[in-house]
């Protein structure tokens, strides 16, 4: 490298607050490049077994294609094998196999191709597949752990075959007006972790969400869409998740690359690729600036309004980026759906940032960026929603609030048993142990989703919502539908036979509080103590009971661990 790598200030300014033109997407893709040469570099230093004809043939291909080698070793998958082998060498993750130098192989296969070379080299086959990194991958016969790869006078060949034939899969590119994006299907480190077999997917209905998704995302904001189309690089397709429960995911090790089941609609796409790309930016943005210290030895965990789990700090800082993009991106969509979204994370991402301001670990440009989100988050939470997706956003913030509490914090022994005798006056911290929830925080969230955006499959859904929405009951739908009654009993009966499980006493607080009953409040604002004190009782107390016992019992935000 020829020396330190330097973000204009605009840049800076732009990455810090959430945003990011093309010129500051370029420099990330600069400093990434720097990034994944090091990565690299410190994965040959420590492996014992270099491929010298792989390193070879790979350094061929720069000198005849610089430009060609340069795209590939900044492929996304290229960064997360070289990420994952350099600790497998290093020890710091286990495996049940040797680390895979073998796919260096496979990388100088790509390179030498794209750079037109005359070669051949033998390349790993995995699970009946042999893959040429952002290329595609060919179906080989069983039982074969390598395959040859040939070059010669333009004819490639894997295996004596042509790329040509019915046994190639070829990435398919996804094409939009502006903007494209190989949808990698085959490549083993594809997934973001270790290694997993080629799945090819057919990408016609790929190809027909990701030319919606893109007119979308240009009609919000040019600006952004260009500098999105500018950094993201590879679509990893999954399988299609349950309705509107998507899964996406990305990482630091593969800045350009968005994993993403295959969404409901092209909206939902392009709520995806912004939440992966601004996921991207921060990643890429902390390999040149330390927003946080880690502290040694220190596991602090914290409340993340879009996880069931408690994250340590680094992830939530991640969530409250991402979901800032979210949150702006749902801003702009005004159908009911839409509003709730931006009612929703809205109100999350800035409770977020409420709680992350003073914690410990956070350096002084982590503050400031955490400052920066808050600043431009504030005008949006003055802005109207209308009904009905005002209350349901405040149904889903308040359902998973006090449902993490009530599955990850254990209140005080001497609180409970001072509170179950009588008496109110003990004090004392609760603890955050993380639980095992039964179910995802967001059932609920997914019924209202269906009820704001298809009513009509929603009332299909009423006579066994389980079937549907994995993990709703009965008394599920009760509440979201304003049923405040009838999700009142189903919450209490489930309660006092036994089966009281942490979703049914925040059911109950949420049907108690939609009641007027002053018990819900309590239970909302801690679930976790009332279900302790129900249970130092004997669990025969009417819960109900329990809940008004504890009203002049004040809340405490959830500690840290």
């Amino acid at each position: 490298m020829s020396g330190a790598h330097v973000l204009p200030a605009e840049a800076f300014d732009q990455l810090l607050g959430g945003g990011g033109d093309p010129a500051a997407v370029a420099g990330l893709r600069a400093s990434e490049r720097s990034w994944r040469l090091l990565v690299v570099r410190a994965l040959l230093d420590a492996s014992d077994e270099v491929p010298e004809d792989a390193w070879r043939l790979l350094m061929r291909a720069r000198v005849a294609d610089g430009a060609a080698f340069e795209e590939l070793l900044a492929y996304p998958a290229v960064g997360v094998w070289a990420a994952h082998t350099l600790r497998r060498l290093r020890g710091s993750v286990a495996g049940d196999t040797p680390p895979d130098t073998g796919y260096l192989h496979a990388v100088a296969a790509s390179a030498a191709i794209r750079a037109g070379l005359d070669f051949w080299i033998g390349i790993p086959v995995r699970e009946g597949w042999a893959v040429l990194p952002a290329l595609g991958a060919m179906r080989v016969a069983a039982g074969q752990e390598t395959v040859e790869v040939s070059a010669c006078a333009g004819r490639v060949e894997v295996g004596g075959r042509a790329l040509d034939g019915p046994d190639w899969h070829p990435l398919a590119r996804l094409r939009a007006d502006g903007c494209g994006l190989l949808l990698d299907d085959t490549d083993p480190y594809r997934t973001l972790r270790t290694p997993t077999r080629a799945e090819p997917v057919p990408a016609d209905a790929w190809q027909e969400l990701f030319t919606e998704a893109w007119d979308i995302l240009r009609g919000l904001d040019e600006d952004a869409a260009r500098a999105l189309a500018d950094g993201l690089v590879t679509l990893v397709p999954r399988p299609r998740a349950e309705r509107f429960r998507p899964h996406s995911a990305s990482s630091g090790d593969a800045f350009g690359a968005a994993l993403a089941s295959l969404p409901d609609d092209g909206e939902q796409l392009a709520s995806t690729l912004v939440h992966e790309f601004q996921h991207n930016k921060l990643s890429a943005f902390m390999h040149l600036f330390t927003l946080y210290e880690d502290q040694s030895g220190s596991r602090r965990l914290h409340y993340a309004p879009w996880r069931d789990d408690p994250r340590p700090l680094g992830g939530l800082l991640q969530g409250v980026y991402a979901f800032f993009g979210v949150t702006g991106f749902w801003r702009r969509r005004q159908h009911p759906l839409g509003r709730f979204e931006f009612a929703l994370w809205r109100e999350q991402t800035a409770y977020a940032l409420r709680g992350i301001g003073d914690a410990e670990g956070l350096t002084d440009l982590g503050r400031r960026l955490v400052a920066e989100l808050q600043g431009r988050l504030a005008p949006w939470l003055a802005e109207p929603v209308a009904e009905p997706a005002r209350t349901a956003a405040e149904l889903a913030v308040a359902d998973h609030r006090a449902t993490w509490r009530a599955y990850h914090l254990r209140p005080d022994p001497r609180v409970v048993r001072a509170h179950a005798e009588g008496r109110p006056g003990e004090t004392g911290e609760p603890e955050l142990v993380p639980g095992t929830p039964a179910r995802g925080f967001d059932t609920r969230a997914v019924l209202l989703r269906w009820l704001l955006a298809d009513p009509a499959g929603f009332d299909a859904l009423r006579a066994d919502p389980g079937a549907t929405v994995e993990g709703a009951r009965p008394e599920d739908v009760a509440l979201v539908t304003g049923d405040a009654k009838t999700a009142l009993g189903l919450c209490r009966e489930r309660i006092v036979r036994g089966d009281g499980d942490p979703e049914s006493w925040v059911g109950l607080g949420l049907a108690a509080r939609a009641a007027g009953d002053p018990a819900g409040e309590a239970l909302l604002a801690r679930p976790e103590l009332v279900m302790a004190v129900h249970t130092e009782r004997g669990g025969a107390a009417d819960p109900l009971d329990v809940a008004r016992s504890l009203l002049s019992c004040p809340a405490r935000p959830a500690p840290r661990r």
